[in-house]
């Protein structure tokens, strides 16, 4: 990043039903026409958080009372170069409207069209596309069993696994990985790898999962910008070195008691935030919660949740 560099504060706005308010460059301004996610640039003395709430409530007349940042963003135009600094409102006061005149809409994110963007805004409508849950395969004893079990996450409209199978061989690992790409691949489910980085580039891996073991041995991202790069993190240094080597999320755990780790201290939702807060990146929650802890996830500043047993067949 040069000192010229423009700082600029944007505000990801959800509403109820989980939709996305965006608003329509002027013709004249530098990518004029375009739709954008509402922000301004950072005066100079004035933090990224003053920016935001300045900026949202002169455009839109909105004052946001909760928000978590989610990604740093630094893109180079021929012309200038800009730093995304990029916020997720989850809770403002008052309807927004266009202030300035600039017209504004509700979308949903999957009716999000890149080409309607700018450049810079593109990697947001790809983080904002990110599954808000994540599941993680228990141990089982047999493929047939993981057959079954991807049955039911397609039915559950699960869209992103993590293949963890420890008592595997690297061997077997790939075996029966490859064998369920097959599968994801027909139930529309992104399959990230949970062994080394080599096994995820053996079977060709939509995603890669590090260890909070792996994550600290790792000096740069491990795996190409088009492959998922999912980090477990329990604690702020690890939470920092995800951010360092460029991981696209985290999984920030244990937030509640497991019965997978019962000897592990449960950190609570209020420590949860604080650690999710310090970091620009998705932090997903993981450790004893369920699908109806979705809401009080995104509440404490999480992009989602994460889990083995949240998302198991019922019995």
């Amino acid at each position: 990043m040069t000192t010229d560099t423009i700082h600029v504060a944007v505000g990801v706005i959800f509403d109820r039903d989980h939709n996305v308010l965006i608003s329509r460059r002027a013709d004249e301004a530098h990518q004029g026409g375009k739709w954008e996610f509402p922000g301004g640039k950072v005066e100079p003395g004035e933090s990224v958080i003053g920016a935001l709430q300045r900026e949202l409530h002169e455009e839109l007349g909105i004052r946001i009372t909760s928000q978590f940042p989610v990604k740093k963003i630094y893109f180079e135009y021929p012309e200038k170069s800009v730093l995304l600094d990029v916020w997720c409102v989850t809770e403002f006061e008052n309807t927004p409207v266009a202030r300035e005149g600039q017209p504004i809409k509700w979308s949903a994110l999957d009716a999000l069209e890149p080409a309607s963007f700018p450049p810079a805004n593109v990697p947001i409508i790809r983080l904002l596309n990110y599954p808000r849950t994540i599941a993680i395969t228990p141990q089982v004893s047999n493929l047939s069993q993981l057959q079954d079990l991807f049955r039911h996450y397609h039915t559950a409209g699960i869209k992103l696994v993590q293949l963890r199978q420890r008592q595997l061989s690297d061997a077997q690992y790939i075996s029966w990985f490859e064998k369920m790409q097959v599968q994801s691949a027909s139930a529309g489910i992104c399959l990230c790898a949970n062994q080394s980085v080599s096994v995820a580039r053996q079977v060709n891996a939509a995603g890669f999962h590090a260890s909070s073991e792996r994550l600290m041995e790792l000096e740069s991202r491990p795996v190409d910008a088009e492959i998922l790069f999912s980090a477990a993190c329990h604690n702020l240094d690890q939470l920092q070195q995800a951010s360092a080597v460029g991981a696209d999320l985290a999984l920030l755990s244990p937030v509640m008691e497991t019965s997978s780790h019962p000897d592990d201290a449960p950190m609570g939702w209020a420590k949860f935030t604080r650690l999710a807060s310090q970091v620009s990146l998705p932090v997903y929650a993981l450790g004893g919660l369920k699908p109806e802890d979705l809401n009080r996830s995104w509440q404490a500043g999480a992009f989602g949740i994460a889990g083995i047993g949240a998302f198991l067949p019922s019995e």
